[in-house]
């Protein structure tokens, strides 16, 4: 089976993953798992199915690097996953890591590390130039972050369900599901609501 893994770091609405998805269908992927995380998360759902789910003998294709890790510490944690579970990996026109003999060859072996490295300093350098731009942006006045929520903000529709959740009509989940919003962005509601 040839697997394939896409991953942004946001949902669907704010970055495009179909550009991944469709390069790897060219590249032959049968079954595409996708994540909304972002790259230095310790925990990634979908890349943790695919690994259970394949067996011996199987690939799996990404296109970058980075899209399977940010930090060398989680990319040499997936490569010994593909070695003891005797996978093939494949950074789509770049590495390919063959472990379904159980082995991973020392040259391959440093390339990915070494690859691993240069994720991880990208990762830092855009942090830190957006931690620059915000202290520029900030010196100039702006206000720096996400703006404060208020009363004012909360949908109608969320005010429209609240009442039957205080009442016990259904758990947070199913209010949040409800509204189209998240659990995090239901509790911050019911907060300014109960505060």
């Amino acid at each position: 089976m040839i697997y394939g893994y896409a991953r942004c770091s946001t949902n669907e609405d704010k970055q495009d993953i179909q550009r991944q998805v469709r390069e790897l269908k060219a590249a032959g992927a049968e079954q595409i798992f996708l994540e909304y995380e972002h790259g230095d998360s310790a925990v990634k759902e979908q890349l943790a199915s695919l690994l259970d789910e394949a067996e011996a003998g199987s690939t799996i294709l990404t296109l970058e690097v980075s899209r399977l890790a940010r930090s060398t510490k989680q990319l040499c944690d997936i490569i010994e996953r593909v070695k003891d579970k005797r996978l093939r990996l494949s950074i789509v026109g770049s590495i390919n890591v063959d472990c379904s003999n159980g082995e991973l060859d020392p040259m391959t072996n440093a390339f990915i590390q070494m690859s691993g490295v240069f994720a991880e300093l990208e990762l830092r350098i855009i942090r830190e130039r957006v931690r620059s731009g915000m202290r520029n942006a900030a010196a100039k006045g702006a206000k720096i972050g996400r703006p404060q929520t208020t009363l004012d903000d909360i949908p109608a529709n969320f005010l429209r369900h609240y009442p039957q959740y205080k009442k016990g009509a259904f758990n947070l989940t199913e209010l949040a599901r409800l509204c189209a919003v998240s659990r995090t962005t239901a509790y911050k509601y019911i907060g300014l609501l109960e505060g």
